[in-house]
């Protein structure tokens, strides 16, 4: 055995071996020669308008011309956006993850009979199977425009993301410590509360604090579409051409993502 071929995992005592598109020179090659051929037909024959985009080169020339230097006039309107924005972002992140907790349950397979199990992995599949702005689209369609769609898109959102990675850690949870509940006679619900949730509040404490600064982030692009929040100031700004305010605008997003980073980082940091 050389090191050049196989690598153990030191902890598990596992060998880790080279799968055969990475071992087998004939199917590497013919693996590159598949995909350099498909690139190749993809760029052909997809509908490239080019005298469209040259046409369309000037125009971002004056776009990003007229957006310098980034108007902060208007602050007001600023703060008014993002504060609904982050209150859209808090809310569905609250709702998200306390939605997420019993799915995440019924989606793992150690603690959740098979049909309870099925049926928590079909809502995961399902609200982690359309991307926010088509949610965003038909919840403003159903609900009318404002925060309200973009409270409910996000939830969903939240929980396909939170629910899945929670049931992964109730699946590789220290079974050890279930069966000590079960033996002195602990039901169901307090093998959860003091078997499960006490194993998984780490990593729970971190995945809401990731997830409310993956919803701040995506509030701003549901609320393009209706869904509420500084998106449709942003929308607003290149509606009139105002491209000096849009480019404060999004100045105000990165600022405001960074330092949601920075925290949801130092936060995560110290519980995990």
């Amino acid at each position: 055995m050389t090191t050049s071929r196989t690598a153990t995992d030191m902890t598990s005592g596992r060998v880790w071996k080279k799968p055969p598109f990475i071992a087998n020179p004939w199917l590497r090659y013919g693996l590159i020669a598949v995909t350099l051929t498909y690139l190749y037909w993809a760029f052909s024959t997809l509908p490239f308008d080019w005298a469209r985009i040259s046409e369309g080169l000037p125009r971002a020339a004056k776009i990003f011309g007229g957006a310098f230097p980034p108007s902060f006039e208007r602050a007001g309107l600023l703060w008014t956006g993002f504060k609904e924005s982050f209150q859209i972002a808090f809310l569905a992140t609250l709702l998200g993850v306390f939605l997420s907790i019993p799915i995440a349950v019924m989606a793992a397979k150690n603690v959740a009979p098979k049909p309870v199990y099925l049926l928590g992995r079909a809502i995961i599949i399902i609200s982690r199977s359309f991307h926010p702005v088509i949610v965003a689209i038909l919840f403003v369609a159903a609900v009318g425009f404002g925060p309200m769609a973009g409270i409910l898109t996000l939830t969903l959102y939240s929980i396909g993301f939170v629910a899945k990675l929670l049931a992964e850690e109730i699946e590789e949870i220290d079974w050890g410590q279930v069966e000590a509940m079960r033996s002195v006679g602990a039901g169901y619900l307090k093998m959860l509360i003091y078997g499960v949730f006490p194993q998984i509040m780490p990593r729970q404490i971190g995945l809401s604090m990731y997830q409310l600064d993956s919803n701040l982030r995506a509030s701003a692009v549901v609320g393009i579409v209706g869904a509420g929040g500084i998106g449709g100031t942003l929308m607003n700004a290149f509606g009139r051409y105002d491209y000096d305010f849009a480019f404060a605008i999004l100045l105000m997003i990165i600022g405001i993502i960074l330092v949601s980073e920075g925290i949801s980082g130092w936060v995560r940091k110290k519980v995990w």
